[in-house]
């Protein structure tokens, strides 16, 4: 079963996710900042993280550049609802440091479990 980890500091969208996820057939793992989803990472990697840009502890950015140095072959899906307009910025940004895909919040589920298949295929 291949597994996805969802870092995200609103819990509600955790488990929005995770029940769209998991009832297509894909384990999931949680973590509520980009400090303790990148330790969940390194103690048992994940085939695809879904990585909110915007959360206090560690920010997605850095999260984003930390994870693909380390992880250079790791598919990330970015997600954000941006701050003041500024979400186009933050998504074309993230996509220039390696995310595969981003998605600007409110989320399109439907898409977002067609963009897993699709990176989690190429795998």
């Amino acid at each position: 079963m291949k597994r996805v980890l969802v870092i995200d500091d609103d819990p509600v969208i955790r488990r929005l996710l995770r029940s769209a996820l998991e009832k297509a057939g894909y384990e999931v793992t949680e973590a509520p900042d980009g400090r303790i989803g990148t330790k969940c990472h390194r103690e048992e990697p994940a085939d695809l993280i879904i990585l909110d840009l915007i959360m206090p502890e560690k920010e997605g950015i850095e999260t984003l550049i930390e994870l693909k140095q380390d992880f250079p072959d790791v598919r990330i899906i970015t997600i954000s609802g941006g701050i003041m307009g500024k979400t186009e910025t933050l998504l074309t940004a993230a996509k220039g440091l390696g995310a595969s895909r981003t998605f600007e919040k409110p989320l399109d589920i439907g898409k977002i479990l067609e963009a897993v298949k699709d990176l989690v295929m190429e795998k």
